[in-house]
């Protein structure tokens, strides 16, 4: 019945779009990551799509032909990649590095040690106030012969406010700040009254090849059913708190049944909440079965359910450690343990 009721929903939120007289979007733009644009507007997912299970309207296969409908594919991880390819058409890694309290030189020495250790995903936001910092980190290690551009993925966000009543200065001056030509994704940091402006001009900037995907940042079940029927593009991407102590069990489904990935800000608990959830004693008792440790645990448990992961550190060994993820995997059994670890905590107040 779950799964009907989410199929209903997907259909009722394609025939929103298409009652709204959505357009094609343009897809002829060169991709360098993949080989081919996958669909990026509501009608299009619903021809490109990808067979991944059926659900048949009636109980009678053979006395109701043509009766089949398809699901939206979900975003699946390739672990031996370390990526996922998103309704964009676009490769991101699954793993990477969270900015938000980093400033400076500190800031700047965490995204390259980053880089240095095989992290290929760097998330930011204009309200981080660090943009410029991460873009001279990333120019810096272009110049070191560390990466190069097209092989990172990064995220930056505009806020409510003056930012999305100014949607295209503001968007604009993220591109500005970073200076390192395109930016991967762009997200809203959270719903507000111009949010449906602000994405269209995010569409606009995507045609326009200045931003690759675009996607939302604190966006749930309720806020996206309103928001999707108004917009062309797809999101590709819901970046939400999610951590053992808030698992969002109902909302991560149903974002991925759109076919958008999932990614959890917060995966070890946030301020003032880390060491508790590090010292978890079901944390720590698998963590030791894997010789790993509690963060690496909680990490791979994340990607395990399909949520990237983006983990905010300043200190080299921290972020060294948070990048070894896949020497390892959990079993069904350890899985559900931390499940069972749900208290729908949020740690934070979006």
């Amino acid at each position: 019945m779950k799964k009907i009721l989410s199929l209903a929903l997907i259909l009722s939120l394609l025939f929103a779009v298409t009652a709204c007289g959505q357009t094609e979007a343009d897809d002829s733009g060169e991709n360098k990551t993949v080989g081919h644009k996958e669909a990026s507007t509501m009608e299009e997912m619903t021809e490109n799509i990808e067979e991944t299970e059926s659900v048949l309207v009636g109980e009678n296969e053979s006395s109701m032909p043509g009766t089949e409908v398809k699901t939206i594919m979900k975003r699946e991880f390739n672990f031996e990649t370390k990526t996922v390819t998103l309704n964009s058409g676009y490769e991101m890694p699954i793993n990477g590095l969270g900015t938000y309290s980093l400033h400076g030189d500190e800031c700047i020495n965490a995204v390259k040690t980053a880089l240095s250790n095989g992290g290929r995903l760097i998330d930011t936001a204009s309200a981080y106030s660090n943009e410029a910092e991460i873009g001279q980190a990333i120019r810096e290690a272009i110049d070191e012969g560390i990466i190069q551009r097209e092989d990172i993925f990064v995220i930056t966000k505009i806020y409510p406010g003056s930012e999305m009543e100014n949607p295209e200065q503001s968007i604009q001056a993220c591109l500005n700040r970073l200076d390192i030509g395109y930016v991967d994704m762009m997200l809203l940091h959270h719903p507000d009254r111009n949010d449906v402006s602000a994405y269209k001009v995010m569409e606009q900037f995507v045609e326009d090849g200045k931003i690759r995907s675009i996607g939302l940042s604190n966006w749930y079940v309720e806020e996206l059913t309103e928001l999707l029927p108004q917009v062309d593009i797809v999101p590709a991407l819901v970046q939400n708190e999610i951590h053992p102590y808030y698992q969002e069990n109902d909302v991560i489904p149903f974002i991925q049944d759109l076919g958008i990935v999932v990614q959890g800000w917060y995966p070890l608990g946030g301020r003032g909440h880390t060491g508790e959830l590090l010292g978890d004693p079901v944390i720590s008792a698998i963590a030791e079965a894997h010789g790993a440790s509690s963060a690496q645990v909680i990490l791979r448990w994340n990607l395990q359910k399909g949520v990237v992961v983006i983990p905010g550190s300043g200190n080299p060994d921290h972020i060294r450690e948070n990048m070894e993820l896949y020497h390892f995997s959990l079993t069904e059994d350890e899985m559900d343990q931390i499940n069972a670890l749900d208290r729908g905590e949020k740690h934070d107040w979006y």
